[in-house]
């Protein structure tokens, strides 16, 4: 029975308000019974809804330009006089911005239970186009990477308020397969990177010095339509609650209920929780949620997380290395094949993301990874005795992809939906940390030395390593995952702010 229910059937009797402040909590704090979660999790899907996703999923658009663009412009910043680049510079600048990912979303998750979700979205989309349009002015191997770990930085953070506001403004019901699409998104970024990679650096339009330059700048261009449209996305009403503002909450559900059926609900027999309202969690206390009272869930996300950001950050950050050193590709094609690459990402998470609801987050997690893991291993023999083609190649990615791309959103989405709505900036912030400092950050380097060897059997190596982490997180899914389907939040994970 989930805690609301259990509210609800205790006895909890609704007044006329959406929350009674209840003064007596035995430290002396201020508590306030609501039924804010029951009346947003009751809500149909709506134009309201599709509007916070496109402000605030447009995040994964700008993280998928800004990783093709860095895969895809590979080749250009080998061939740029001002840069040449070698195949170590170009893994070494793709680690610095996961690095600044890392550390962006550690520093920014903290900050976004802190102080807040819809702060922490102006802040960090502000350093993205900041540290991306200065990344077009790089001079040196040295300034690039460093404008590289400033614009990770900032998308990392994102990745923290963003997951975090969108799964306590959608309904229950929608929750996974949002997720999954919104998450999916990225790859509608990496098709615009790498379209703009083919027109950008066809040597007949622009100077081999000056493509990848403008090829940076549409990201900022992109990022400052984004700044507009976040302008009216509301504040967390979940979050607001448990940081003494219930009467800011309540207005901001008043609001969206307008918006979505043109008045405040009526009335209603609400299922009701009661909260002890905080300015903030102690670390000590977010210490001991993760690593003790949740310790079984923070071993599955994490190993979720690991096993997908090297599968993903290896291959991808490596594609055009692999396209341009071993079938020959010009860097200035590249383009043209990640778009079927991207396209299959794309459709993955559309496809497959609704059977997260209905035949539920083990089995899905479970069959995602592990297909995918199966089907890399395989790919990645037939490349290692030569039988693939450029186009081959990229139709095997494809096919692996359409599955590794629903499982690697459903690591966000594990992460982000089981832990208290105190530490679910900072849980997502750390696994995500974890897993793209362990998988994410070695493994473009680690490939991009392998490609260096011009040994198809070393790159095989490292695909199977990538293959085996996927298919061991299935076998961990399949055994430990949480069925959170179309559960409340606050059912999945109480708030550490309940008062019996």
């Amino acid at each position: 029975m989930s805690l609301l229910q259990t509210n609800l059937n205790s006895g909890a009797i609704p007044t006329a308000e959406t929350s009674t402040e209840i003064p007596t909590a035995s430290d002396g704090s201020r508590v306030v019974e609501t039924d804010i979660p029951s009346r947003l999790d009751s809500l149909r899907w709506s134009g309201f809804h599709t509007r916070v996703v496109t402000a605030l999923g447009i995040t994964w658009i700008l993280d998928g330009l800004e990783v093709t663009l860095a895969g895809a412009l590979s080749g250009a910043l080998k061939e740029s006089p001002a840069l040449r680049f070698s195949n170590f510079d170009v893994g070494l600048a793709n680690s610095a911005y996961l690095a600044g990912a890392v550390i962006g979303a550690l520093g920014f998750g903290w900050l976004t239970d802190r102080i807040g979700r819809k702060k922490l979205f102006f802040i960090t989309l502000a350093l993205y186009l900041a540290a991306t349009a200065a990344t077009a002015l790089s001079w040196s191997v040295a300034s690039y990477a460093l404008f590289r770990f400033l614009t990770g930085a900032g998308i990392g953070g994102e990745y923290t308020a963003i997951n975090s506001t969108i799964q306590e403004l959608v309904p229950a019901r929608y929750r996974g397969w949002t997720d999954l699409v919104i998450n999916g998104s990225f790859w509608i970024g990496a098709a615009m990177g790498a379209v703009a990679a083919i027109v950008l650096l066809d040597p007949q339009l622009i100077g081999p010095d000056m493509g990848w330059r403008l090829a940076y700048l549409t990201g900022a261009c992109l990022g400052l339509v984004v700044f507009v449209m976040r302008l009216w996305i509301p504040e967390s009403p979940r979050w607001l609650m448990i940081h003494g503002q219930p009467e800011r909450a309540h207005e901001i559900v008043a609001e969206i209920e307008r918006s979505v059926i043109g008045k405040q609900q009526e009335q209603r027999v609400w299922p009701k929780i009661k909260l002890k309202m905080r300015s903030h969690t102690p670390l000590g206390e977010v210490a001991h949620t993760l690593f003790h009272a949740y310790r079984q869930r923070s071993l599955v996300g994490l190993a979720l997380m690991i096993a997908q950001a090297f599968f993903y950050n290896a291959i991808f950050f490596t594609y055009a290395l692999v396209l341009t050193d071993f079938f020959g590709i010009a860097s200035n094609h590249v383009g043209w094949y990640l778009l079927p690459f991207a396209a299959g990402n794309f459709l993955g998470p559309l496809l497959l993301g609704r059977l997260f609801d209905t035949l539920g987050r083990r089995t899905m997690i479970a069959l995602t990874y592990g297909v995918s893991g199966v089907l890399l291993a395989l790919s990645g023999y037939l490349f290692a005795i030569g039988v693939l083609s450029a186009q081959t190649q990229t139709i095997a990615w494809m096919v692996i992809f359409f599955f590794a791309s629903p499982a690697a959103s459903a690591a966000y989405l594990t992460v982000s939906e089981t832990f208290p709505l105190e530490v679910r900036a900072l849980a997502i912030a750390l696994f995500y940390a974890i897993g793209t400092g362990i998988g994410g950050v070695a493994g473009p380097a680690l490939l991009g030395a392998l490609i260096d060897t011009g040994s198809r059997n070393s790159v095989f190596a490292g695909y199977l390593l990538g293959a085996g982490l996927m298919i061991a997180a299935a076998g961990i899914a399949w055994r430990y995952a949480i069925a959170a389907e179309r559960q409340p939040l606050e059912s999945v994970a109480r708030p550490l702010a309940v008062v019996e």
